[in-house]
């Protein structure tokens, strides 16, 4: 019988373990959001948790702006309230590892717990008369039990682990099989110290899925069905456009979609998502592996295990009730998601081989925490290539089931104006290259702009025959399905005679063409309104290969659109005697004057789309050198007024890892 406790922070005198996450721009994932809500009542008094003594553990990443907010605002309240930390807060960064940060923090929580344990005991001890032989000694000795048998529980999951699991020093003694040529690490391969390690791996995860084949019988279920997020639309794409030319570095597409039959609505800087299948010959080759060619087409029946171990076994709400496995490999599961250390964990029991078992071991260990970051996390290594990398790994299809997270849709931001294309939506991608590594001997291109690519191939190439990639419009029927994804922010500022900057190097320029695609017909329309002025700074490689819109933007500067554009370009040789800037955080400090008068004097907004780690934290950084220098502030003092301005929702960005 499972037994929910429900606690009362309140009363509550055990020491609290809170594990949070961040979701959004800062906000806490929906779960809290009650809880964070209560405790931010003003009203509450500084000593209301003065009883209380808690452990928090954020998860988050760096690579978005408000870096584990949910974890640190919890923790900052609660510390406001009079709540003592028995155990240091820890934030844990998923851009270069969950587990750096977790691990040990675990480690070091149980510790802690028997200590603050220990210590309450002493408490109680002194303010009672209580002997050894006491009728009160038996709960004490009892709480520590419970204690000892929860901390197995939870750091095992499963009682059947054998001990070798555990977080002991004891030796996994099984030999490498390597050249004796390698004294490199790699994927496959490991050197001293790991190899000769005592390892310390973690518990083997309970199996709770079970899948039985059925008929091939019926039909799969409607792809609006996988999606809870809202109304789903089946469009067609109506035209495709090649931006960049061939020797671009990257190669950006346009697309546009025809939504004037469907009641899809959107506003410039709003985003939507795609829902895109894996790669079929992925899929092909991974139904190869398993031995399961022959079963693709068949129905399977996923239930959860009766009598699992583990703790809130559930059926996984991505798998539909019925479907045939194809359809589940294809629509459901992210095979290209980069292997946990618990799914590496759990490819050791499926692996025959000795040297190939000891290796997967080292990965999901701590000791090999450096090398499953090199070669696992960097390199983007998948299931199909750690089943090449360690061929004699035939896991089960309920283990993959179980591991392999929700293929998410994609989500893309709008990059055109209703008002201005009524019917139309239109959107910018990069086709992501993933290139050939030792860790993956095979190209690959991004899952969703990969699929994009290749259907839309026939606008780009209407005669086989021809290389032209201007692109166009064509009567074919291929669709995409889409839901809407707004953006309550990221929008133009109700008052039009507000100035704003905008800030889209590369395909971040993608919302901005919506954003002066609406200004040009409000121009149009209402000749008798005032309008603020427009800045966009746009950056690029080569000016000649990947300036993106450059004669639309040619366009909005000529009919006064747009007030000033201000362009850059990173790779292009200059011959003259001052150097051109090459990125745009360089432009922006050039026009510091015009940038703190809009900001400041004008009250006006600056938004930025792209690439956050290599962009938008560098104009951020621009931006708050500006305010400095302008105002004559201290750099803390004009960081504190960008704070002010994201507050304000002036300073906006919609920006990508």
């Amino acid at each position: 019988m499972t037994v929910h406790l429900q606690y009362n922070l309140e009363t509550e005198e055990d020491p609290v373990v809170i594990v949070i996450s961040t979701t959004g721009t800062g906000d806490p994932p929906d779960t809290a959001c009650k809880f964070v809500k209560k405790i931010q009542d003003t009203t509450l008094s500084p000593d209301h948790f003065a009883h209380l003594q808690y452990g928090l553990l954020g998860l988050g990443d760096s690579e978005y702006t408000f870096f584990c907010n949910g974890g640190k605002t919890v923790d900052r309240r609660l510390q406001e309230l009079g709540a003592q930390r028995f155990y240091d807060t820890g934030l844990a960064d998923d851009c270069v590892g969950l587990e750096l940060v977790v691990d040990p923090w675990i480690d070091g929580l149980w510790l802690a717990l028997k200590e603050a344990f220990q210590l309450r005991k002493e408490k109680e001890g002194m303010s009672s008369d209580a002997v050894s032989g006491s009728p009160s000694a038996a709960p004490q000795v009892g709480h520590q039990l419970n204690l000892s048998s929860e901390v197995q529980n939870l750091k095992l999951e499963d009682g059947r682990v054998k001990s070798s699991d555990v977080l002991t020093q004891k030796l996994v003694d099984i030999p490498l099989v390597a050249s004796a040529r390698d004294t490199e690490p790699s994927l496959v391969h490991s050197v001293p110290p790991v190899s000769q390690s005592a390892l310390n791996i973690p518990a083997l995860p309970p199996e709770y899925i079970e899948v039985q084949f059925q008929d091939t019988h019926g039909e799969n279920p409607h792809l609006s069905s996988l999606i809870s997020e809202g109304t789903t639309f089946e469009v067609p794409v109506t035209k495709a456009v090649q931006l960049t030319r061939e020797d671009a570095m990257k190669t950006a597409l346009l697309l546009e979609l025809d939504i004037a039959n469907t009641v899809f609505d959107y506003q410039p800087g709003d985003a939507f998502c795609v829902i895109c299948p894996n790669n079929v010959n992925e899929v092909e080759e991974l139904l190869h592996i398993l031995g399961l060619s022959e079963k693709g087409e068949y129905f399977v029946c996923v239930k959860v295990k009766p009598g699992t171990k583990k703790k809130g076994a559930a059926y996984p709400q991505h798998i539909p009730e019925r479907s045939t496995l194809k359809f589940i490999l294809t629509w459901c599961l992210e095979i290209r998601a980069i292997p946990k250390k618990a799914f590496l964990r759990a490819l050791v029991e499926c692996t025959s081989d000795a040297g190939e078992k000891r290796r997967l071991q080292e990965l999901c260990s701590r000791q090999g925490a450096s090398d499953y970051t090199r070669f696992v996390r960097e390199s983007n290594v998948c299931l199909l290539d750690l089943l090449h990398a360690f061929p004699s790994c035939k896991p089960s299809l309920n283990l993959l089931i179980e591991h392999l997270p929700k293929l998410q849709a994609r989500s893309y931001s709008v990059s055109s104006s209703n008002l201005y294309q009524p019917g139309k939506l239109c959107f910018v991608f990069n086709i992501v290259e993933f290139p050939a590594c030792p860790a993956r001997p095979v190209s690959r291109r991004g899952v969703c702009t990969g699929w994009l690519a290749e259907l839309v191939t026939p606008l780009l190439h209407p005669n086989k025959d021809s290389l032209d990639t201007k692109g166009g419009s064509s009567s074919s029927t291929e669709k995409i399905s889409i839901f809407a994804h707004p953006n309550n922010t990221f929008h133009l500022p109700a008052d039009p005679s507000v100035p704003f900057m905008m800030v889209g190097p590369g395909t971040g320029i993608s919302p901005f063409i919506g954003f002066l695609q609406h200004r040009q017909k409000l121009r149009e329309e209402h000749t008798d309104w005032e309008f603020g002025e427009t800045w966009l700074f746009f950056g690029c490689r080569h000016k000649d290969r990947d300036y993106l819109f450059k004669d639309e933007l040619r366009c909005f500067l000529e009919n006064g659109t747009l007030t000033h554009l201000k362009v850059c370009f990173s790779r292009d040789s200059s011959t003259a005697e001052v150097a051109p800037p090459k990125y745009v955080q360089d432009v922006i400090r050039l026009c510091a004057k015009e940038v703190a008068r809009v900001l400041l004097k004008e009250k006006g907004y600056f938004y930025i789309c792209g690439d956050k780690k290599h962009m938008a934290d560098g104009v951020s950084d621009a931006v708050v050198d500006i305010l400095s220098m302008e105002m004559g502030a201290d750099k803390l003092e004009a960081m504190k007024i960008l704070a002010m301005l994201r507050e304000a929702k002036r300073y906006l960005q919609d920006v990508w890892s």
